[in-house]
């Protein structure tokens, strides 16, 4: 079906959804419900709770079946060669700030929680006479903690419907939430395990230490052992951890109830949550350290967070296939924008840097899409009002992201107007034709044009032919860049530029079928429907998963698609 030239056509994913039985517009439709809904019961999570092996993990894909892979030897990568970052290289560290900003935004807190968080941490380290390497992967693991939230949004609207405003309610204490959460607490022990394989393995990635990858893995781990996902206890659980999780709650409970409800707040914690030791330093330098905080500036608050491992290069790619994460048919979709919008630029002008800068902006304009519950960009129907102000903010909230990174805030200003119109009406400043350069322009029509050729839940990929002909209709009424659709239609600008993060003639060699296998399953599509697609049985597609898990060295869904994505397998 054509579209016509309306103002409400705005939004990338062009939603003029119309609503379809749930087996058409979902593909991650099973018999039993669409797993981004409903329920299943299931018991919450939490002290005192029975212990449940932590090796069982939940392939995202599929709930109700459940892999076991044992623990597996991940060899540390060298950091990033000049060759290896030639693609939009950065800061390791401005690498690291993007991700917290994501975390922040996917856990529903103030975009500052993991930068205060990590100098907090760094304090309560210091003060319990910790050395100086623990203080160090103390501000890694505060910075990286939430990195593996946009791994298991789905799970957490499939269960709890926001998974935003859930995991806000849990993090700040909510009273009620426990009633709230009730029977379905045990759908956080799969939740967690994807949380923790993929904090760990953007950690594996970013090159960093081995104690802050396995702190990652062990984020949800308590003193008592009532923790996730291991049930580590005591002195199992690495010091990192606890020190991240008391100087979190620090925060959180002092901007929610005030200072001296978060003390008497983590003194209740003391012996479960984290050591009774810590507990009694940060009651007593609390004041001193929330005051200090409070007068330091942003540039001083980053340079006190910096670690030394955290000086090298990375790929911006990294923060691309963590934003998309987020909703499992995404997934390679900002690497698409990028790499189309790119080759876009290139056939409009010779303007090398201009042209990098439009490739860096096509991978983090998803960043803002963090702070959007899943259970929005899942509505197979036109969205609501109320939704569509959230989805506005969402260009609003990636250039707030660039303001706060470095390396990143030029792509981020420029990212910001993706969504922007020359007629004025996008969003979120509603520009017009004279404030949109030729590279805001490129990367708003290169969206739209992925966007059409994607699939998504409500419909098939538009095929060249009808995406061109909608192109051209948005240029004829004035909201798209003409010149930039001739561009893209007449170009044959690719979807996707291959392109790895890490890759490593020593890395894993998945065969073509294995890799068709993963591809399918890392959009959301269940065994059964991979079966279908690919012409063979479910046996024969689990067990090309397992094989490709295991030469990944992944146990959940997420993790093997993260890792591929890096590996340029995807």
């Amino acid at each position: 079906m054509r579209m016509r030239c309306r103002p409400d056509l705005q939004c990338a994913e062009y939603r003029n959804r119309p609503a379809l039985p749930l087996s058409v517009r979902c593909p991650m439709a099973t018999s039993s419900g669409c797993l981004h809904r409903g329920g299943g019961t299931s018991r919450r999570a939490g002290r005192g709770e029975p212990r449940a092996p932590m090796l069982m993990l939940m392939h995202a894909a599929t709930p109700s079946r459940m892999i076991v892979f044992p623990s597996l030897q991940t060899s540390r990568p060298r950091p990033m060669s000049d060759a290896q970052a030639r693609h939009a290289p950065l800061r390791i560290f401005d690498a690291v700030r993007a991700l917290a900003f994501i975390g922040d935004l996917s856990m529903g807190q103030p975009t500052d929680h993991s930068p205060r968080t990590g100098w907090l941490a760094a304090q309560l380290a210091h003060a319990a006479r910790f050395d100086a390497s623990v203080c160090d992967t103390a501000r890694e693991v505060a910075l990286l903690r939430w990195s593996g939230c946009t791994a298991n949004a789905a799970g957490f609207a499939q269960v709890f419907g926001d998974d935003v405003a859930i995991r806000a309610a849990m993090l700040e204490g909510r009273p009620g939430i426990a009633e709230a959460i009730g029977g379905a607490g045990v759908a956080l022990i799969p939740l967690a395990q994807i949380h923790c394989e993929v904090s760990g393995e953007v950690a594996r990635i970013l090159g960093l230490s081995s104690a802050t990858e396995t702190a990652l893995r062990h984020i949800f781990e308590t003193w008592d052992g009532n923790g996730l996902p291991a049930r580590l206890v005591h002195e199992q659980v690495p010091p990192a951890v606890s020190i991240v999780a008391l100087a979190g709650d620090l925060d959180v409970f002092s901007r929610t109830y005030g200072i001296e409800r978060a003390v008497e707040l983590i003194g209740q914690r003391a012996g479960s949550r984290y050591p009774a030791m810590l507990v009694e330093t940060a009651a007593r330098e609390a004041p001193r350290w929330l005051a200090a905080l409070e007068h330091m500036a942003p540039a001083d608050l980053d340079a006190a967070l910096a670690t030394p491992d955290m000086q090298g290069a990375t790929s911006a790619e990294l923060i691309a296939d963590v934003i998309d994460l987020k909703l499992p048919w995404m997934t390679g979709f900002s690497r698409s924008v990028a790499a189309t919008a790119a080759a876009c630029y290139g056939r409009l002008s010779p303007d090398e840097a201009a042209r990098e800068r439009v490739y860096r902006a096509g991978l983090i304009h998803g960043i803002g899409r963090a702070a959007v519950p899943n259970d929005v960009w899942n509505l197979p129907t036109r969205l609501p009002a109320s939704a569509w102000e959230k989805v506005r903010l969402v260009p609003y909230w990636t250039e707030r992201a660039g303001r706060q990174t470095g390396a990143l805030g030029e792509a981020a200003v420029l990212a910001s107007y993706a969504y922007e119109r020359l007629d004025g009406s996008g969003y979120f400043r509603g520009a017009r034709e004279a404030a949109l350069t030729l590279e805001a322009r490129v990367l708003a029509a290169s969206l739209a044009w992925v966007a059409l050729r994607s699939a998504r839940p409500w419909r098939a990929a538009l095929s060249d032919a009808a995406a061109a002909g909608q192109l051209q209709e948005e240029a004829a009424c004035g909201r798209l860049c003409g010149e930039a659709v001739a561009a893209l239609v007449t170009g044959g600008a690719p979807l996707l530029r291959r392109t790895a993060t890490r890759q490593s003639p020593a890395g894993p060699r998945l065969s073509a079928r294995e890799v068709d296998v993963l591809r399918a399953i890392s959009r959301g599509a269940s065994n059964k429907q991979v079966a279908q697609a690919l012409a063979m049985s479910p046996s024969t597609v689990r067990t090309h998963v397992e094989k490709a898990f295991r030469k990944l060295e992944c146990s959940t869904r997420a993790a093997a698609t993260l890792k591929a994505s890096a590996l340029g397998l995807l």
